[in-house]
């Protein structure tokens, strides 16, 4: 049976693959976002949202991998013959790149330009294929984005202060969650619900299936 490795730290990442059947091993990266983006950005110039994300997914993924393939991770349990996905996600309004707030104050301020407006969530995904050739193994590498769009609830300021009070928004892309106590503020989307909370279950099966991985095997028994 094929293994699964999430080079996230992501709660939200992890529950929404177990409740599809698939619990993977998690192997957090350490990457540094900023400076794989301003390198990426030397080689290729400017990136838009859709790119960006996926730049960082593949930096996380091919970290962990090697990782993995070096024997240097914390649990030993992790199998090294295993595909490993890295995901990403930033919100962007107007063109803009909305990553994680750095404080409440932060939060407050893209609350009040995000009320009554919409914008694109964008969520990289990337894989690598350390699979043995005996098992199936291509050694192959991919990714994709996934793109949806939210429309927010025009919140006045007590809410908004009452939604950062609780901290969630300082620990998601973009300030907020579709999954938590941030649902009620998101009026509707357009694409995949997955891909809001962080990862896309039907992107993940389509590039799983280009390696020849077919959904069904990896759920937990």
């Amino acid at each position: 049976m094929p293994r699964l490795v999430l080079a996230s730290q992501s709660p939200a990442r992890l529950a929404t693959l177990k409740s599809a059947g698939v619990t993977p091993h998690v192997v957090v990266s350490g990457v540094d976002e900023d400076k794989v983006l301003a390198d990426a950005a030397d080689r290729f110039g400017e990136l838009d949202p859709a790119d960006a994300v996926l730049v960082l997914a593949q930096a996380k993924a091919e970290e962990v991998a090697s990782r993995l393939e070096a024997g240097d991770t914390a649990d030993p349990d992790v199998p090294a013959d295993a595909v490993v996905v890295g995901c990403d996600s930033m919100l962007e309004i107007d063109g803009t790149i909305v990553g994680k707030p750095a404080d409440a104050g932060t939060a407050r301020e893209r609350w009040r330009a995000m009320r009554g407006a919409k914008g694109v969530l964008h969520t990289g995904h990337w894989l690598v294929d350390l699979r043995d050739d005996a098992d199936g193994g291509t050694g192959g590498t991919l990714g994709s984005t996934s793109s949806t769009t939210v429309w927010f609830a025009d919140i006045d300021d007590d809410e908004i202060d009452a939604y950062v009070a609780t901290g969630e928004p300082l620990h998601v892309a973009g300030a907020f969650t579709i999954d938590g106590l941030g649902g009620p503020y998101v009026e509707r989307i357009e694409g995949d619900h997955h891909g809001v909370v962080g990862i896309s279950l039907p992107l993940l099966r389509e590039l799983l299936g280009e390696l020849g991985v077919a959904w069904r095997t990896l759920r937990t028994p």
